[in-house]
């Protein structure tokens, strides 16, 4: 028998949390925008955004809310519990220093990769891409290099999951033609975005793989097609971004 308590309250904190969604994706809105969005009357809305205003999740600035600034506490703080963050930050930093592009730390986890650390060169270019971010797997160099690296059940799990949506002309959309992809990756240890996600944008990617063979994470650099040509797309930022996670993999060893 179900304990329709229990029930309730898993019920309530998805809301909860579906409601914070919400308010990411609209950066703002109004308790009868809310209300639109979901089943739920005015006065249930505006009981949750006070609860959530008041311990902090939340701002309200006149009639609107907004995501406050207590939830970038809790993510600092799963940041700073993930090991290959501390060790591979500055290695990162450093790589975006010496090729004056941006340079990213990316993880997977619920099947979407989730950037833990991103820096910027001299000449790199802003994208709509943000530490925490979620991204899809299959339409970036850094979640095809990570792909790659997972056994062939779990990237079904993972599509099955998340689906293959186009954000480009250049996305792959189909399973087949994805799987052949990942084992050129898997064999040549790099993976190649050639504005698969973003159009203008192109990307280098290696994963991170721990002494017993399992992905810990992916690393690259990004940017304009104009600058990721011929030989310092295709040899020189492979090489560079190859050497960078051969000294994070040996610290992961050793650290």
């Amino acid at each position: 028998m179900v304990d329709q308590q229990n029930s309730n309250a898993v019920k309530t904190a998805r809301t909860t949390f579906a409601i914070l969604e919400e308010l990411k994706e609209r950066n703002e809105a109004t308790v009868t925008e809310l209300t639109d969005a979901f089943d739920l009357s005015k006065s249930s809305i505006h009981n949750y955004l006070t609860t959530l205003e008041e311990d902090g999740y939340v701002v309200k600035n006149g009639n609107t809310y907004e995501i406050g600034l207590r939830l970038l506490d809790l993510g600092g703080h799963a940041r700073h519990r993930q090991r290959l963050y501390d060790i591979a930050k500055e290695e990162v930093t450093e790589l975006a220093e010496e090729t004056g592009e941006l340079a990213n730390l990316l993880v997977e986890q619920h099947g979407k990769g989730v950037y833990l650390h991103r820096a910027h060169g001299v000449d790199a270019v802003k994208t709509d891409s943000y530490i925490g971010q979620r991204v899809y797997l299959h339409n970036t160099g850094l979640g095809n290099a990570i792909l790659a690296h997972l056994p062939r059940e779990r990237v079904e799990e993972i599509l099955d999951q998340h689906g293959m949506p186009a954000t480009t002309e250049n996305t792959i959309t189909d399973q087949d033609e994805l799987f052949s992809h990942l084992e050129r990756v898997r064999e040549e240890g790099v993976a190649f975005d050639d504005e698969a996600r973003v159009k203008g944008l192109r990307c280098v990617a290696v994963p991170i793989v721990n002494n017993n063979d399992t992905v810990e994470g992916a690393i690259s650099v990004s940017g304009p097609t104009s600058r990721f040509q011929d030989e310092r797309f295709r040899e020189e930022l492979p090489a560079k971004l190859k050497s960078v996670a051969n000294v994070i993999e040996l610290n992961i060893t050793y650290t």
